[in-house]
């Protein structure tokens, strides 16, 4: 199973790479710099060569890179949309020079528009970024649907797609949170959600998991995410997906060879509890 867990990029790539075999992890994900900016440490610095060497030393595959949230294709004005293709392309450029084959991308908030608009935007702002060299997919992730996102449904998604020129270098990042925020039944039916997904998008862009609780219950388009398994008595509050659902979906066989990702919660600033939840999901333990 690759498994592992977002991880710090703040010693670049071996720092990452290190971090995730401390939680026992034998994939992770990274930023390639803070999230919420386009402040960004010279690619020269990230120390890949080091990184790549720890990764193949103690087994290390498959890492997911995640694209900034800063970044929404779908917006209708010039300024935000003209940063989104320029840092898309940085973003790109990065996750090839580090060697990931992902790039999971948040489609984008259609704002003042509609849905419509909004997967046309972010269609067009694909196609100007994707050429034939291009060599990470570029991860569209299911979304909870707060807001105006766009990708709250398996159709959304499906229609980006179509309208894209290169759409060989297009994937999917299957969030449980956010799926389940949507309103799929992934507690109860998540055979028959997979076999929608199979359907309107195709298993074949599957490339990344995003396994994480929810604090809402299904449909409640809010995307908070919980740690697995937590009770009431959790300080972040109680999973309403449930350890078990999840663990029946990262060892479902649609899933498998994919890289599955923790996105839950650090409880405090010292304490996190990635290792017990991916020895949990690989079956080596009890929460």
């Amino acid at each position: 199973m690759k498994i592992g867990s977002h991880v710090s990029i703040k010693d670049g790539l071996l720092g990452a790479a290190k971090e995730s075999h401390s939680y026992g992890s034998s994939t992770f994900m990274i930023y390639t710099g803070a999230p919420q900016n386009t402040r960004r440490s010279p690619i020269e610095n990230m120390k890949i060569e080091e990184g790549q060497k720890y990764m193949e030393a103690h087994g290390l595959t498959d890492f997911v890179v995640h694209a900034p949230y800063i970044i929404n294709l779908a917006s209708y004005k010039p300024e935000i949309f003209n940063l989104a293709t320029d840092f898309l392309k940085v973003e790109l450029d990065r996750t090839t020079a580090l060697g990931s084959e992902y790039l999971v991308l948040h489609p984008g908030a259609f704002t003042d528009k509609d849905a419509e608009y909004g997967m046309k935007r972010i269609a067009e702002g694909l196609n100007m970024v994707l050429e034939d060299g291009t060599r990470p997919f570029v991860c569209l992730e299911t979304m909870a649907g707060k807001g105006t996102e766009i990708g709250r449904s398996f159709e959304e998604l499906a229609a980006i797609i179509k309208m894209v020129d290169h759409k060989d270098k297009i994937g999917i990042c299957f969030d449980t949170c956010h799926t389940h925020d949507s309103g799929y039944d992934i507690i109860h039916d998540f055979d028959g959600v997979i076999r929608e997904f199979d359907s309107i998008i195709g298993l074949d862009r599957l490339k990344v998991i995003h396994v994480n609780g929810s604090l809402n219950p299904r449909g409640a388009k809010k995307d908070r995410h919980a740690n697995i398994g937590a009770t009431e008595d959790n300080p972040r509050g109680r999973d309403q997906i449930g350890a078990d659902a999840l663990k029946y979906i990262v060892h479902h066989e649609a899933v498998k060879n994919r890289p599955i990702i923790l996105e839950t919660p650090w409880l405090d600033k010292k304490t996190n509890l990635y290792k017990e939840e991916i020895a949990f999901l690989r079956g080596d333990s009890n929460l």
